[in-house]
């Protein structure tokens, strides 16, 4: 995965949405339409939710110290949970009051044309950005040698996902805008403009939960994948003097960090310069298995438990 690509994407995306929020914004006031404004809000939610993920891309690559020895990739996750819990109350909340005071207030659109011109624009624009993400995606998951949707559904990279979840649901919300706009042009009842509202910050709530609980994983220290616990297995299991692989523990520190604990029982006899030499090998091997292994703690142990055992740190 590359930041730099993750920052170009998220730029564009926040660009895109800072300009729409304002388009948007002028033709609800000018237009009088609840939809409208619900997708101002929803634009102003991803931008502010973009300009947290740049955030956390930038805090996130501060190198280890004393105070954070494994560095600082948690930054991503936090920032992005922060992201989410914007969207649901900013962005989804909002939406549904608007939605709630145009079906009682019942408000007369002033003009449907502007309002069409802006939903336009913002398909084209929203269009633009998810296909910029979708396009990083799946080259991250043909790199990675796995499908899309399972790259998709493992990857620990929260901004692109973000970003293109924040676009899939920013499409939807103007065709649900469109819809809302255009019952509402040919019945003469408001109340479409405002269920269309309604609609799409039901959509946000249901957005900004879904990305609360990816993350939420990820904060709490979630495992690598399965595949990648198997490959890392496998690298001890691959050598003669490893008797058995007791335990295997592992930490997303970071997008493109990961932390491995294992212990092991290793063949008696072996002299501590070969036991000290096999952990140099084992860490080499991890890493290149799974190049996001950044931390390797071994504690090899005697098959009969003898004595002379240590843990060693790889690396």
């Amino acid at each position: 995965m590359s930041t730099t690509e993750s920052r170009k994407t998220v730029l564009v995306a926040a660009a895109a949405n800072l300009l729409l929020a304002v388009a948007k914004g002028a033709a609800g006031v000018i237009g009088g339409s609840a939809a409208l404004l619900a997708e101002a809000a929803h634009s102003v939610a991803d931008t502010t939710d973009q300009g947290l993920l740049l955030l956390s891309l930038r805090l996130g690559e501060r190198p280890p110290d004393e105070a954070h020895p494994f560095g600082y990739g948690k930054q991503r996750f936090f920032w992005s949970f922060l992201a989410a819990v914007f969207i649901f109350v900013s962005g989804g909340l909002f939406s549904i009051g608007q939605g709630v005071l145009e079906i009682v207030n019942g408000e007369n659109a002033g003009t449907f044309v502007l309002s069409y011109v802006v939903l336009a624009v913002a398909a084209l624009a929203e269009g633009t950005s998810w296909f910029r993400a979708l396009r990083q995606l799946r080259n991250e998951a043909r790199d990675a040698g796995v499908s899309f949707r399972r790259y998709a559904r493992e990857s620990k990279d929260p901004a692109v996902r973000t970003v293109l979840l924040e676009d899939t649901g920013a499409l939807v919300g103007v065709a649900l805008a469109a819809l809302g706009i255009g019952m509402h042009q040919l019945t003469g009842r408001s109340w479409w403009d405002g269920a269309a509202s309604i609609a799409i910050g039901l959509l946000l709530c249901y957005l900004g939960v879904g990305l609360g609980r990816y993350t939420q994983g990820l904060l709490l220290g979630e495992a690598a994948t399965p595949d990648d616990r198997r490959k890392l297995r496998a690298v001890m299991e691959g050598h003669d003097e490893v008797v058995d692989v007791k335990e295997v523990l592992t930490m997303v520190l970071g997008p493109e960090n990961l932390l491995v604990a294992a212990r092991l029982d290793i063949a008696d006899g072996i002299p501590s310069e070969r036991v000290e030499a096999l952990a140099a090998e084992i860490d080499r091997e991890m890493r290149r298995a799974v190049p996001s292994v950044s931390e390797v703690f071994l504690d090899p142990t005697s098959h009969h438990g003898g004595e002379g055992t240590a843990e060693l740190r790889a690396g």
